[in-house]
């Protein structure tokens, strides 16, 4: 056998016994790829019991050094809970990916004033993990910061990894102009550093400020803080301006809190929490595509993306943006991601997140531990979102892969898109042919926000045919707005507890005053047989009509839909925390007061009906007799 030939033999036996002693070691199972399973954990990171010298910890933040450390910044609070009294900025390290945690670690002492708004970015070039953030003068009691407060913005740096920090030094010359003079806050939440283009390097975070004119705060303000030499010089980047009314304090927009990330194309996506602007919604974003040099247009409302008014993060994870924040329209609770697979333009609803908590819930950050796993640091409690804060690891799988469209019922309005099916409601024999029975645990029918769903202070008529036999609990018909006592809402429902069908609306009028009208018919009417229900308000007055009979008062003045979160359910609370168990048919809204001979019409069952015909008036027609 010639020479060369034993040597391909040798070769190949030897790869041989090197494969099977592989296969051998790794086990029949590991000799394949494995596939990821779903992962979630978590653990109390900081609280009061567990780390003496605070009465409460708020107001998380954290970065990965580059040698994978992580840093978890937070407000430790000595005296109380408060926004504005002895405050110091504190850290923990966690050198296995946030598994175990070192001991706290104070940052800066307050020393009687507030030290907050931690706001963390990590250089990747040099190492250095610097950390913006604000201070005031301290309270002894548990008030905000007086207006105008006198807050400016600091810096601080580490060059070992966050064992050790520099010496605050105060950057007001730099990015607190004279006009930024009442509130002013960095962050808080982590700042980036751009990868992408002509600014590589830059590093970016945000700010939230307002502008004082001796008399009142007349103008809000939100801008990116930007550096191009390590964080040595910082100068103000792109920045939107929204001015307040002197007449009636009222603003569009308050854009606040702003979370930055950096998606594959460069552009920046910039979110920020919504504070009592006039427009729909909590929050609001736009984007800026020359390295936060400007913003390709003002901030704008997300009416449909349900959130209280609080902080939130992003972070890009693979294919998607993730959003921190809870899903609660109104009140601090249920933790929650939320993701975009299209760079923030749109996000999943409400219903699609992956909920991390249905405690109270409060301000979170993100942190990208590996290429699949995330870090979320975020306030949580049983009893209040100021309770402790927890850090929690979750993989991509435990969110879930995207999920595809769900079915559809047709909106008769004019342009309307079909509305959304969720649960799975079954068609039953209706009042005009067929309905949707609902089966008090997830089904109900969601639109899809457009701008001819608010009513705002017009006259309207609503009508709907229910049918249910329930004789406990809420059973919401239909709900149009926010939810909660001070939300601008519509609503109609099915009280058995009270013996009775009820009606409700919220205005708001200026900045602050909101004021509620609500008017029900005696008899709750679950007896399992169709019955009429129409609410109209129109001429100073709001009439509630259950079959025909007519129950008035007084109306409001005021829109009811503005400020808050914005949805249309259909046998659902618009907070998800009450499904109707019965069914419902041919629901209509006007944007105008209905005279009684056409309400009449409205509530007769006739052929004329059935061909179904569309006035400019209407602002949803659902006829509930299909889903595809």
């Amino acid at each position: 056998m010639p020479a060369r030939v034993r040597a391909r033999l040798r070769a190949a036996l030897v790869a041989a016994v090197a494969i099977s002693a592989t296969a051998a070691t790794l086990g029949p199972a590991q000799s394949q790829p494995r596939k990821t399973v779903p992962s979630f954990e978590q653990q109390v990171l900081f609280k009061a019991s567990q780390d003496p010298g605070y009465a409460c910890f708020r107001i998380p933040a954290i970065v990965k050094s580059n040698d994978g450390t992580l840093l978890a910044f937070a407000e430790g609070r000595v005296l109380n809970c408060g926004d504005a009294a002895d405050i110091d900025l504190v850290v923990k390290r966690s050198t296995d990916g946030g598994r175990t945690w070192g001991p706290l670690q104070v940052v800066n002492e307050g020393n009687g004033d507030t030290h907050g708004n931690p706001a963390p970015i990590v250089d990747r070039r040099t190492g250095r993990i610097l950390l913006a953030e604000t201070y005031n003068t301290g309270r002894t009691d548990a008030g905000s910061c007086s207006v105008p407060c006198d807050r400016t913005p600091h810096l601080q740096y580490s060059d070992d990894d966050g064992r050790t920090w520099s010496k605050p030094r105060d950057l007001s010359a730099s990015i607190l102009p004279a006009n930024w003079n009442s509130w002013y806050a960095t962050g808080p939440v982590h700042g980036i550093q751009l990868t992408k283009g002509p600014h590589a390097g830059r590093l970016v975070f945000g700010v939230n400020t307002e502008t004082w004119d001796g008399s009142r705060v007349s103008a809000n303000h939100a801008a990116l803080i930007v550096s191009d030499d390590g964080g040595d010089n910082w100068r103000i980047g792109a920045t939107d301006s929204w001015s307040i009314s002197a007449a009636d304090r009222t603003f569009r927009q308050k854009p606040s809190e702003v979370t930055l990330t950096e998606r594959t194309d460069g552009t920046i996506l910039i979110s920020g929490r919504e504070q009592d602007g006039t427009d729909l919604g909590h929050r609001s974003q736009t984007f800026s595509t020359d390295g936060g040099d400007s913003f390709t247009g003002p901030f704008r409302d997300l009416p449909d993306f349900y959130t209280p008014q609080v902080q939130g993060a992003t972070l890009q994870l693979g294919n998607r943006i993730l959003l921190s924040a809870p899903g609660d329209p109104d009140r601090r609770r249920t933790m929650m991601i939320r993701s975009s697979y299209n760079g923030g333009t749109t996000w999943d609803s409400v219903d699609r997140g992956k909920v991390v908590t249905t405690d109270w819930s409060g301000y979170s950050d993100m942190v990208d531990i590996d290429s699949s796993t995330v870090g979320l640091m975020y306030e949580g409690g049983t009893v209040d979102a100021r309770d402790e804060i927890r850090f929690a690891r979750f993989n991509e799988e435990w969110l879930g892969p995207r999920r595809g469209p769900d079915p559809t019922t047709p909106d008769l309005a004019i342009g309307a898109p079909r509305a959304t099916v969720l649960g799975g409601p079954e068609v039953t024999d209706g009042v005009l042919g067929n309905a949707l029975r609902f089966d008090g645990d997830d089904d109900a029918v969601r639109l899809p926000y457009r701008t001819s769903l608010p009513l705002g202070t017009n006259e309207f008529t609503v009508s709907l045919f229910f049918r249910y036999s329930a004789t406990s609990g809420e059973q919401p018909f239909l709900w149009m707005g926010g939810i909660g006592s001070l939300q601008p809402q519509v609503w109609l429902r099915g009280e058995p507890d009270n013996d009775r069908v009820r009606g409700l609306i919220t205005t708001r009028e200026g900045y602050g005053v909101t004021r509620t009208s609500s008017v029900w018919a005696g008899g709750a009417a679950n007896d399992g047989e169709w019955h009429h229900l129409a609410l109209r308000r129109g001429g100073g007055q709001l009439t509630l009509f259950l079959d025909g009979r007519a129950v008035t008062t007084t109306d409001v003045t005021g829109s009811v839909s503005r400020n808050s979160p914005f949805g249309v359910h259909i046998g659902q609370r618009m907070d998800s925390r009450a499904f109707l168990t019965g069914s419902i048919d041919d629901v209509r809204v006007w944007n105008r007061a209905l005279g009684d001979e056409e309400l009449n019409a409205a509530a007769a069952p006739s052929t004329t009906r059935k061909k179904k015909v569309t006035t400019p008036d209407t602002v949803l027609w659902l006829p509930m007799d299909q889903v595809g």
